[in-house]
């Protein structure tokens, strides 16, 4: 039983790496966990893939200058902004997000939602080596398509047509800018009644993608 057991856990360690490595083919279109999940429950979910280049630029720009602006920069983990999470972690003090894309494409292929030390411990290596064997262009193509935008709403095509009723080729720069900023909480903000708040939001990061040409350099 021991014997088979470990076999089984090398099995789940081993399978994510190789099946990473797969997705450099572009006629592979990947799902995430919770995708798996809602058809394993029978849920209701959509998803319509779209190519990197059939999606506008400044939702690429957008999502770039509000989840990882060093996307372009670093080999899938934010060194800096992890380590002074973990400081914050060890010393009780607030933490805030150091997710880079790469780790929430991690995350989303091949772990869970919950928040977990084991999760992020996992996370990180797993981003390590999709940044290592895949280029960085692939990788936003692929978040883009199972990023969660609401209930049974996942990838960017399927969003925009949910919200705006037009393909992310013909998002604006504003429609784009608020789908951004729903990533982080899908279930509770809304881009077609933003608040206050998120609004305000929205224009920063309005602003941030109008001036994001050095920081997308990687993808264009």
């Amino acid at each position: 039983m021991l014997r088979y057991g470990l076999i089984g856990l090398a099995v789940l360690l081993i399978a994510p790496v190789v099946v990473a490595a797969l997705y450099r083919i572009e006629a592979v279109r990947p799902i995430s966990t919770l995708m798996l999940r809602d058809t394993v429950l029978l849920r209701h979910w959509e998803r319509d893939w779209v190519e990197f280049d059939a999606i506008a630029p400044v939702l690429v720009q957008s999502v770039m200058m509000s989840e990882d602006g060093q996307f372009c920069a670093h080999n899938g983990v934010d060194w800096g902004a992890l380590n002074a999470v973990i400081i914050d972690a060890l010393d009780g003090s607030p933490t805030r997000g150091a997710s880079t894309i790469t780790m929430q494409t991690a995350k989303n292929l091949f772990l869970w939602s919950s928040r977990s030390f084991l999760r992020k411990g996992l996370e990180v290596p797993l981003a390590v080596w999709i940044d290592l064997v895949l280029p960085k262009k692939r990788i936003m193509e692929i978040y883009l398509n199972i990023a969660e935008w609401g209930d049974g709403i996942y990838g960017i095509e399927a969003a925009s047509w949910t919200y705006f009723g037009r393909p992310a080729s013909e998002l604006t720069a504003r429609q784009a800018a608020l789908l951004a900023v729903t990533l982080p909480n899908p279930y509770k903000r809304d881009p077609l009644s933003p608040g206050p708040r998120l609004s305000r939001l929205a224009n920063v990061i309005l602003g941030r993608a109008a001036s994001s040409g050095a920081y997308v350099r990687c993808l264009y």
